[in-house]
Parts: C-alpha cells; sequence; structure tokens
C-alpha cells in the first residue's frame, strides 16, 4: 500500500503521522476515500483539491462533514454515482437510523 500525503489535506486531525477520528462514520468515510483513491478513481492531490475547496466554502460544518460532502462531490464529478443516487442512498441510510435502537448497527 502507498504511504498517503497526508499533509496536504486541509486541516485534518492527525495523531502521530495516523488520522484522527471521533467516531466510526467518519473512519468509514476517510476508508471509502482511500479505497477509491487507490483504485485508480482519482488522484490524492486531486481529492484535496476537492476537500480543500469543500473545508473552504464558508460553511461552519465539522471537518469530516466536509469529507463526506467532497467524497460526495468527487463520486459525482467522475461519474462514480449521480447526485440523485447518493441523494437516495443517504435518505435511506437516515431511514434506516431513525427505525435502528440505539446502540444497534445500522443496516439498509
Amino acid at each position: 500500500m502507498t504511504m498517503l500525503d497526508l499533509s496536504i489535506l486541509p486541516d485534518i486531525a492527525l495523531s502521530g503521522y495516523e488520522p484522527a477520528f471521533d467516531e466510526p462514520w467518519q473512519a468509514q468515510a476517510f476508508a471509502m476515500t482511500v479505497n477509491l483513491h487507490q483504485s485508480g478513481l482519482f488522484e490524492w492531490k486531486e481529492w484535496a483539491n476537492v476537500l480543500s475547496t469543500e473545508v473552504h466554502s464558508g460553511i461552519d460544518r465539522d471537518y469530516y462533514l466536509h469529507w463526506l460532502r467532497a467524497l460526495e462531490r468527487i463520486v459525482a464529478m467522475k461519474h462514480l454515482a449521480t447526485v440523485s443516487e447518493l441523494g437516495n442512498c443517504a435518505k435511506a441510510w437516515q431511514e434506516a437510523a431513525e427505525r435502528t435502537p440505539h446502540g444497534e448497527t445500522i443496516s439498509l
């Protein structure tokens, strides 16, 4: 596995040389991004530019919400999924989360 240059990512929290996460979904979003990059679907510098645009958009939100939005943007830009498909998936996830008892695994 190629080492990723995390230093080019704007504002990423690190613990040593590793990314730091507050919630499991943040680690999952990070892992999805790395997997798409390692599959050759986009360059790491390209990802950093999309994330930077999102982080510096002036919208005040948690860093990994910016990350998630940037991931949605690059997936749409690369035609890996449509904006509509991403919206449908987000809606399905929200509905699944609402019907899942606290502490249990959410499944679609």
